[in-house]
């Protein structure tokens, strides 16, 4: 949802309970990442709170438990950077797949702050810290209010 062509959603949070569920690896990306999604849950004026895990593998599972257990919508937030082993596309895809199948089974948002990196740098670009074109977690948070706000629509 970064740069042009970039969709104007519905982030008021009003009354909505937001979990965020972090990774932990990769401190710098993810305090960045953590931020950008609490700062926006803040000025929607969501309930947020922050779960941490330890790594991007295990935040389906926290996920579909905090949805379970009253969540209105989680923020999925993690980094994987490649390396030399094909570890990356095993952990990408679970926590991909896995995040889907969460959102589809509970009925309720997840939003996808997971970034697949080839290099630290592309995170740091990504984290929304000081320099940084872009911000991941500002944009999984606003995913998460709007998809939200799009099923309470439905209903």
């Amino acid at each position: 949802m970064s740069g042009a062509g970039s969709p104007t959603l519905n982030v008021d949070g009003t009354g909505l309970n937001i979990v965020i569920v972090a990774a932990s690896w990769h401190d710098t990306i993810m305090n960045g990442l953590i931020d950008g999604a609490v700062r926006t849950l803040d000025s929607a004026g969501a309930n947020h709170t922050l779960v941490r895990v330890p790594g991007s593998f295990e935040l389906p599972v926290v996920s579909k438990a905090a949805l379970e257990n009253g969540a209105d919508a989680v923020v999925a937030l993690g980094v994987i950077i490649r390396g030399g082993t094909p570890h990356f596309e095993y952990v990408s895809d679970a926590a991909t797949s896995g995040l889907t199948q969460v959102s589809i089974e509970t009925g309720k948002p997840v939003g996808f702050g997971v970034l697949t990196l080839d290099d630290e740098q592309q995170g740091i670009d990504r984290a929304g810290l000081p320099g940084s074109k872009e911000d991941k977690g500002t944009e999984a948070a606003e995913a998460a209010i709007a998809t939200a706000r799009a099923i309470a629509d439905l209903r």
